[in-house]
């Protein structure tokens, strides 16, 4: 019914022994009070035989003793050739019969004492009467809890089960959130969680069949170019440079296929980037280093770039290559569309969920209102192929990080691309 790594069998087996360690610690130290009572009220009695024997009254004072406290009493003296002794109180068995004992100093000068027995039969029988319904009790008890365990685990894994059927049921071509008040409170993180793993599901096949669609479009349109051209070409005889020119043309469109193809073989190194080991990194000299290498290609296009950073140091454990191609391909996108004279801005800071990275530029602004993290789109007039900011989203779902892209909000025409690595898997490195 159980592996042995089932939660519930073990939940189960714990509930079990708790409940049932409690119900008997509990049966065994009420039995125990139920005794002392008893046998202390009876110790009472014989202690009060004993004083009113001593002082010359009746044994029972100036009571009338009821019928049951003649049965069962016998009160003797005795003589003891030892040192004083104050009292002495003892149960034996004789004859299947319990007796209680009081020895109680009589006269010290000739080492009397009382030696009064009280025949407890009677009470100790209704003491093992007590004792077996408590030990019925406790049979009846431990079962109820073991059916009450079982109801209660069963309850605990329903919605884990329901969980498990609602996945079953989803395929990439239908897949649906999960309603996530519907759970219980202990349930909420993690419906939370699927439903974010499959709105990134989502994204992916989306994606994908974008990926294809765009792909064969992309490919598609070269070749018919190229067809087109050489049929024009082989209607009639041409000259030399006619035929020159038009594999020129054919070459050129080539080009721009191996550029698709180069781009496409991207996808693939990024998904091997992604089964990269991750490993402990210092995330603000990678950026750091990164700036350095793209100064030289501002300098050289006549832009500048600038760079803060804050804090001196922010340890991850990340895969550095998709971080690496994340920056890259921000700082690329701002120096292509950034005319001359004018700045790109790489900056971190901290903010509530993590470490903040962002990429400033001058250049002429997105259209915020289409998704420019689909396969082959293209913003502005600038050339290229449309994978880039493609690439870049897969990368950040694979790290676990945030990304966007939007218009400067200071009164400048610019865009502000932004990735947001997540603080839990991070540490503050102290300051320099």
């Amino acid at each position: 019914m159980f592996s042995r790594r089932s939660i519930r069998q073990r939940f189960l087996i714990q509930l079990i022994i708790a409940s049932a360690s409690l119900i008997f610690v509990f049966s065994s130290l009420l039995y125990l009070y139920i005794e002392k009572s008893i046998i202390d009220e009876k110790y009472q009695e014989l202690l009060v035989y004993a004083q009113n024997t001593a002082s010359n009254q009746s044994v029972y004072g100036s009571g009338v003793p009821t019928p049951e406290e003649y049965l069962g009493l016998s009160i003797e003296i005795m003589y003891l050739n030892k040192e004083h002794i104050d009292l002495d109180f003892y149960e034996t068995t004789k004859d299947k019969k319990a007796y209680l004992t009081l020895i109680y100093p009589f006269n010290f000068d000739e080492l009397s004492y009382l030696k009064i027995t009280k025949d407890i039969t009677v009470t100790r029988k209704l003491l093992d009467k007590i004792l077996n319904y408590l030990f019925i009790i406790n049979i009846a008890g431990f079962l109820l809890v073991v059916l009450y365990a079982i109801g209660l685990s069963k309850m605990l894994v329903t919605p884990v089960k329901t969980l498990s059927n609602k996945l079953s049921n989803m395929n990439e071509h239908l897949m649906r959130p999960i309603v996530v008040e519907e759970l219980p409170d202990e349930f909420e993180q993690l419906g939370a969680t699927i439903n974010h793993l499959i709105a990134r599901i989502q994204n992916f096949v989306k994606y994908q069949k974008e990926l294809f669609i765009g792909t064969a479009h992309e490919l598609k349109t070269p070749l018919a170019v190229i067809k087109l051209k050489n049929q024009v070409t082989l209607i009639k005889k041409r000259s030399a440079d006619e035929y020159i020119e038009a594999l020129k043309i054919t070459n050129k469109t080539v080009d721009e296929m191996n550029v698709i193809v180069s781009n496409i073989l991207n996808i693939g190194r990024q998904e091997a980037a992604q089964l990269e080991q991750p490993r402990e990194v210092d995330v603000i000299q990678i950026l750091k280093q990164k700036a350095n290498d793209f100064l030289l290609l501002a300098e050289s296009e006549g832009k500048t770039l600038t760079m803060q950073f804050e804090p001196d140091g922010f340890m991850a454990i990340l895969q550095v290559g998709l971080l690496n191609q994340i920056v890259q391909n921000f700082l690329q996108n701002a120096l292509k569309f950034t005319p001359k004279e004018k700045s790109v801005h790489l900056q971190s800071s901290l903010n509530s969920y993590g470490l903040l990275i962002e990429v400033i530029d001058e250049g002429c602004g997105i259209d915020e209102s289409s998704d420019l993290f689909a396969p082959f789109k293209r913003e502005g007039n600038k050339p290229g192929v449309g994978l880039g900011l493609f690439l870049a989203k897969s990368a950040a779902d694979a790290l676990g990080a945030k990304i966007s892209i939007k218009n400067r909000a200071d009164g400048v025409n610019g865009t502000v691309a932004s990735l947001n690595l997540n603080s839990k898997l991070s540490c503050i490195l102290p300051s320099r």
